[in-house]
């Protein structure tokens, strides 16, 4: 099982494949672009493509009091990590993208050493590097292990991804996780790992703006959108699928309570979708309990994170336990804290109790609707999942009825033993996941972005991207 979670694109595949789909052919165009510029970086990631320059300094200053930060300039090239034009102390470049970023950085920096105690995000004060300005219209930001990466939007849908300081903590907060926990990026523990991302981003913000639990807005990702997009953010921890419900981008597909959790294989098993649960468990936790949410619920999910006691494959029973465990230890049995916590989790529908797998009765919505087992000889689906918001898109196509030149790729891949050489990807956070199936071929097989070679990635990419143009021109 893959922990380690790198390539973190803040915005999911599933939001860049909906503009692909639904936008208009320029900026449906930018996406898809997006979209393989994400492939390639997580290939490279995964040793697939060869490696950028090596990174330079690797720990902040010996003393622990402040960050060592380096920010550099892709000039709107894919090339990592670019020209520095930003180290540790410098004034403010005038350019906004760098100058966020660098505050970004030390905000967050500034979140884990403040409140608790920890220097950098291993604990031993590793330096923090953002590349800026990467690529034309690329719209994501992610964190890959190394550093944090991030494009200026295509100024459509996605503004710079520089703009919205809770996006740099929820990435960096990924390194966090996988040095002191290691939660397993599948099914609940995924969720977790992602929802775990959000509390902190938050937090930064919240810290940033001065805030506390009751006048913070609890949005992540606001900011993003351009003026005319139906939406005020990626997620909403307070109202979990309320975040925004637009023609191009669809509608936030997050459940609040357990009610409706999502049962699907897609997106690692929901991890971006199921994500909505804890997090609003964590806002009911964080306004119970009233003040500066970092020193109150925020205390409390650090200390579960850190305490050497989470188990790498958690569910969310076996955190509510552990946080509510936390809060008695740290504030006290009969104390508000503690009740608090304890309210929180029932009030999304989470016993707190060791559990496995997803509830019975869950909805069963988002899940891959591709069966091959039902699909007629000469039918091709593809889906695909993953990313921050985890949603999924798929397709079924006749390939006797695509143009000649679609039909010629599909005839040579599916008869060149490529897909069916696949094995079934390990989890990894924020990933796009392909599944393929063809009754034709005896074909239905699951990968990881990371294992397809270019062609293949382009073809799927291609199939998925098409709009119909009429009731019998799918083309």
């Amino acid at each position: 099982m893959v922990r380690n979670p790198r390539c973190q694109g803040i915005v999911p595949p599933y939001l860049l494949q909906q503009m692909a789909l639904h936008a208009d052919a320029a900026l449906a165009g930018r996406a898809r672009a997006s979209l393989l510029l994400d492939g390639d970086h997580r290939q490279r990631r995964a040793g697939v493509l060869p490696s950028a320059r090596p990174r330079a300094a690797t720990h902040a200053r010996d003393d622990g009091t402040a960050p060592l930060r380096t920010i550099s300039d892709a000039h709107s090239t894919t090339t990592l990590p670019g020209d520095v034009v930003r180290a540790e102390g410098a004034a403010p470049t005038g350019d906004a993208a760098t100058d966020e970023a660098y505050d970004g950085l030390g905000a967050t920096w500034a979140l884990f050493h403040d409140a608790y105690g920890r220097d950098s995000l291993d604990g031993a004060g590793l330096a923090l590097d953002a590349t800026v300005h990467y690529g034309r219209d690329y719209d994501n930001a992610f964190w890959d292990g190394a550093r944090m990466v991030f494009g200026d939007g295509d100024g459509t849908v996605f503004e710079r991804f520089t703009i919205a300081v809770d996006v740099i903590g929820h990435e960096l907060t990924h390194g966090v996780t996988e040095k002191a926990a290691g939660l397993v990026y599948q099914g609940q523990s995924g969720a977790l790992n992602e929802s775990v991302s959000d509390v902190f981003g938050s937090l930064v913000k919240q810290r940033v703006l001065g805030q506390d639990a009751a006048s913070a807005d609890w949005l992540i990702g606001a900011g993003l959108f351009r003026p005319g997009v139906k939406g005020v953010a990626l997620r909403s921890m307070r109202s979990p699928g309320t975040a925004y419900d637009d023609p191009v981008l669809g509608r936030d597909p997050q459940p609040a309570t357990m009610a409706d959790y999502v049962q699907t294989r897609d997106d690692n098993g929901g991890v971006h979708v199921n994500s909505g649960i804890p997090n609003r468990a964590f806002y009911l936790a964080a306004t119970g309990i009233g003040g500066d949410a970092a020193r109150g619920a925020g205390q409390v999910w650090y200390d579960v994170l850190t305490g050497g006691l989470l188990p790498p494959d958690a569910d969310f029973a076996t955190f509510a336990a552990l946080t509510v465990r936390a809060a008695e230890a740290r504030f006290g049995a009969a104390t508000v804290q503690a009740q608090a916590v304890a309210d929180a989790w029932a009030g999304v529908g989470v016993e707190g109790s060791a559990s496995s797998g997803a509830p019975s009765g869950g909805s069963s919505r988002g899940s891959s609707g591709g069966s091959s087992g039902g699909a007629p000889s000469g039918v091709v689906g593809v889906s695909r999942s993953g990313g921050l918001l985890g949603r999924s898109v798929q397709r079924e196509v006749d390939v006797d009825e695509m143009p000649a030149d679609r039909a010629q790729e599909w005839r040579s891949l599916l008869a060149s033993g490529v897909l069916q050489s696949l094995t079934e990807p390990e989890p990894a956070p924020d990933r796009y996941v392909y599944r393929v199936w063809c009754v034709a071929v005896d074909l239905d097989v699951t990968a990881g972005e990371q294992q397809l070679p270019d062609h293949v990635r382009a073809t799927l990419e291609a199939t998925l991207a098409q709009r119909s143009t009429g009731p019998d021109d799918p083309w």
